[in-house]
């Protein structure tokens, strides 16, 4: 409805939260308008401000489609003119159905922003409360209107962050009629996708409608944004029989249950009205919730989960120079909206969302831009700066400390809080104070006006993004007002990290612990922190066929699930398939297609929250493979190990082609594995065998050659052997016929050589281009040798050994026999004669056949009178043994008794007469010794 206007003074209203969280993401649910006004007449402005001196880009998103970007700095504040389209319906099918509606911006660092309304009658501005503005469970505000009027209406708009998002609101008086959905049921469900937003609004024509909506509960899975109020609203308390002035724009963003509080204050704005245009609207989040106000002791009401109660303007106590403050308390958390106005006119309505006084409030408001301005509005406006800061705090503004006259002033009911009033403040503003600040204004232009908070719309600090969205590059922050700072990863300390920001190096839950003051010590919700999709490139050869491609982590640990793999851009000269059950990619190029081929794929991680994902671009080369051909190589054995060979494998004609490179290797596996390389292919040394050669071309494609290996086994003479002849003969060697060259070790080249004495002979034999040397040796038979000689009266018997059998036995050199037995033997000295089968020159014995003396008469007449062997002395190892017929021996010849037997025992007991055995042994004194055995008996006669 448009406003009633009493004058052309500068009635002044206020409107909503003008600024709040620094923060690099911003959301802006849209609202309901059913006002007569023309939406032709509205004007909507974003605007942005920041304290960061660099420039940076904030771009502006409408159903996540860039509408629009800015670039802001310090001292550079920009605006946005925002289409109505985007953030305002009057058509009723656009409420309580899902809609694309609604807007978020994104920069770089932290910013400040807001949404200004304006037309010559109306005006509002919603502040956006960054991080803090968002979340899972609200409970809707709007002020109770106190006019039945189908020109009023409350409106919430409700905008989703994610994709996914179920949204419940319940707890609404059951009459209540939504604009679209007139019979709602208790509790309605809409699924909502990230940008999308759901609007309830409903006509202030019914006592439900009027007060049915405040307090109603909105829970959502996920993230969402919240704008309430009126579009239009009424809340004056009229005298009866007095009318409304009109109507205004009422409108503020919420806040989640979490970032509520119980303490607050409030400064009274300019409003002159008697009608209570200023005061605040308390809405409980639980049952049993006592309200103090000021420094009283009793409750002024208990309320429960989804109630509210109104605060009045007579509530406010006046301090010192008019400067009006009241302080609020409650046993629980709860919703505080101060209701402002400006001028006497009951029509100047507004509320802000006031946070809650706590100790971790900023310490500086650093800056505010434009802070006069309404879009497409060019003239004069009034305002009023209020701060609220701890007592014994020092305050600045804009470097000029205020003066006594404008505070600080006390808060009745609360000695740690003080306030401040400024009045005719414009342009860009920074509030600092050495303690808690946090501040609003109020003002307005014509018949209009706007005003809000600045900070501290969470009970504790909230991290926020000071630069980027994931990692690499995302920077966090708190407020740098604190005294202490530590940082942890999913509840970990962080060493080191003790400042109020900090950049992420992975994923995970980022917290911050701070102290400040005597405020105990917080620590501030969970910040989630992703890594950024990250963006690389690979390039590999295809080798003709086809190429799997299995995604895999450049820098990420984590393992990548078959299902998310997706081809970004296809190849163009070929085509790619992905496998539903590995995931794995096979690249086909274009039949006979040779050169490049690029394919951008992605796929993402297994970890059950923080996932990875990776985007990457492969640029492919098709290359022909080497034309190659199996070879093989034959060469000479080595003498020293005749198995092996000496091949020079560069030599293998595997390919014709140029340009490419060879490697060797002595297995197929080897070969296509790149181990086991042959570093010597010039010098390889190798039995028969196999081996490979690596054929690879400039793109790096590769055929395996197979080289077959061949050593030429050395060829000997199959006649020519070892010979044995006597030491004195000579012999010939021949090596054979069949081979093409013949070189003895004596320096003959002819087939054989003749004249050839014992020894060790050698011969080069050659066969094609291979030499084989074969040894030849000529041994000397080896000769017999006479063991023993055995004499037994006249009859000689030679034993031999060694040599070659069969032996041939001479007593004369000159005579030889078979036998080795020779009769009738004369006494005396002798020679024996003994060749073997070689028939070389015999070896001799020389052998003494000695007298036989058969019978001794031992009766020392002088004749026979003993057996005297004495002549045989020189003899060595010369022995004579005396036996009875039992065989035992009786007497031994030696050098004592001078080899001589008298025919005694013990040499004085004469023997009884009868037979008797001896034997004579010695060795002959030649080299070998040979021993000689003589034999026989003898008589004894004894004469008794």
């Amino acid at each position: 409805m448009k406003k009633y206007l009493l004058s052309l003074f500068l009635f002044l209203i206020t409107l909503n939260t003008l600024f709040a969280q620094r923060d690099t993401d911003h959301w802006f649910a849209p609202y309901f308008d059913n006002s007569s006004t023309s939406a032709t007449n509205y004007t909507h402005g974003l605007y942005f401000s920041t304290d960061s001196t660099t420039p940076f880009d904030v771009k502006i998103y409408s159903n996540n489609v860039v509408i629009g970007t800015v670039t802001i700095s310090k001292n550079n504040p920009q605006s946005f003119a925002l289409g109505a389209q985007y953030i305002r319906t009057t058509s009723s099918s656009s409420a309580a159905v899902p809609t694309n509606l609604g807007v978020y911006t994104k920069g770089d660092k932290p910013y400040f922003t807001s949404l200004r309304i304006y037309n010559s009658s109306h005006g509002e501005i919603v502040t956006s409360k960054g991080k803090a503005g968002i979340g899972t469970e609200f409970y809707a505000a709007a002020t109770p209107m106190t006019v039945n009027s189908t020109s009023n209406n409350f409106t919430t708009g409700i905008m989703a962050t994610e994709d996914n998002t179920t949204v419940t609101v319940s707890g609404y008086d059951p009459n209540i009629q939504f604009i679209n959905n007139t019979t709602p049921p208790l509790s309605m469900t809409v699924n909502l996708n990230k940008g999308q937003s759901y609007i309830l609004a409903g006509l202030g024509d019914s006592a439900a409608n009027q007060s049915g909506f405040i307090g109603a509960k909105i829970v959502a899975s996920k993230p969402v944004s919240v704008t309430n109020g009126n579009s239009n609203g009424f809340y004056a308390t009229i005298a009866a029989g007095d009318f409304p002035d009109g109507s205004d724009l009422i409108m503020d963003q919420s806040v989640p249950t979490n970032r509520l509080g119980n303490e607050f204050a409030m400064v009274k704005s300019i409003s002159t009205s008697s009608d209570n245009m200023e005061g605040g609207i308390i809405i409980a989040t639980q049952n049993n919730t006592e309200i103090y106000l000021n420094a009283g002791t009793t409750p002024v009401a208990t309320i429960n989960e989804g109630d509210y109660y109104r605060i009045l303007a007579n509530a406010y106590v006046t301090q010192t120079g008019g400067h009006s403050n009241i302080y609020i308390r409650t046993t629980k958390n709860v919703y505080l909206y101060q209701l402002i106005g400006s001028g006497n006119a009951n029509n100047t309505g507004g509320y802000n969302y006031i946070p809650p006084l706590n100790c971790f409030l900023p310490r500086k408001i650093d800056e505010i831009g434009k802070i006069q301005e309404m879009p497409t509005y060019t003239g004069n406006v009034t305002l009023k700066l209020n701060i609220l800061t701890e007592a014994g705090a020092a305050v600045t503004v804009n470097g000029t400390t205020p003066t006594a006259a404008q505070g600080p002033f006390p808060l009745t009911g609360n000695t740690q809080w003080v306030t401040y009033g400024i009045q005719g403040i414009t342009g860009n503003v920074t509030i600092t104070s050495t303690k808690a600040v946090t501040a609003g204004i109020n003002g307005g232009y014509n018949t209009a006006g706007y005003g809000g908070y600045f900070a501290g719309f969470s009970s504790i600090p909230v991290i926020a993004k000071q630069t980027g969205d994931c990692i690499p590059g995302i920077v966090l922050e708190v407020d740098d007002s604190f005294e202490t700072y530590q940082w942890s990863l999913n509840g970990n300390p962080i060493p080191g990290a003790t400042s109020n920001s900090y950049t992420p190096t992975q994923s995970g839950n980022y917290s911050v612990r701070i102290t400040v003051g005597s405020c105990p010590p917080a620590t501030t919700p969970v910040y989630k922190v992703f890594s950024c999709l990250e963006q690389s490139t690979k390039a590999i050869t295809l080798c003709e066929g086809y190429q799997a491609i299995v995604p895999e982590f450049t820098n990420s640990t984590q393992t990548y699930v078959p299902g998310t793999v997706t081809i970004v851009t296809p190849p163009t000269n070929g085509a790619a398939t992905i496998d539903p059950v590995t995931g794995v990619i096979t690249y086909v190029p274009n039949f006979g297609y040779f050169g490049p081929d690029t394919l951008v794929y992605k796929f993402c991680g297994n970890a059950p929250e923080f996932i990875d994902c990776e985007q990457i671009t492969l640029s492919l080369t098709v290359s022909a493979t080497p034309v190659v051909n199996n070879a093989a190589l034959r060469t000479c054995f080595l003498e020293q190990n005749p198995a092996t060979g000496l091949f020079n494998l560069t030599t293998a004609g595997v390919t014709s082609q140029t340009g490419i490179t060879k490697k060797y290797y002595p297995s197929p596996t080897d070969a296509i594995n790149g181990t086991n390389e042959i570093t010597n292919p010039i010098t390889y040394i190798a039995p028969t065998g196999v081996v490979y050669i690596k054929v690879i071309n400039a793109n790096g494609c590769y055929k395996v050659a197979e080289v077959t290996l061949t050593v030429m086994a050395p060829i000997k003479s199959a006649v020519l052997v070892d010979k044995i002849i006597c030491m004195e003969d000579k012999t010939t060697l021949d090596a054979g016929p069949g081979f093409n060259t013949y070189e003895w070790s004596t320096g003959a080249n002819t087939q054989s050589i003749t004249n050839v004495g014992v020894g060790t002979y050698w011969v080069k034999l050659k066969t094609g281009e291979c030499t084989t040397l074969q040894t030849v040796n000529v041994y000397a038979s080896e000769q017999p040798v006479i063991s023993n000689i055995d004499i037994t009266s006249n009859t000689v018997t030679v034993y031999a050994l060694g040599g070659t059998s069969p032996y041939k036995y001479s007593i004369d050199n000159i005579n030889w026999q078979d036998s080795n037995i020779f009769n009738n033997i004369p006494r005396g000295d002798a020679t024996v004669y003994v060749k073997d089968a070689y028939d070389c020159d015999p070896i001799n014995v020389s052998i003494t056949v000695p007298n036989l003396v058969n019978v001794i008469t031992p009766n020392d007449d002088g004749v026979n009178d003993f057996i005297d062997y004495s002549s045989l002395s020189y003899k060595p190892n010369l022995t004579f043994n005396i036996y009875d017929r039992y065989g035992a021996k009786i007497h031994e010849g030696n050098k004592l008794n001078g080899y001589k037997w008298n025919g005694t025992t013990n040499g004085s007991k004469r023997v009884s007469t009868g037979n008797y055995w001896f034997d004579i042994s010695w060795s002959e004194p030649n080299k070998r010794q040979t021993p000689i055995k003589y034999s026989g008996w003898i008589l004894v006669k004894n004469r008794e």
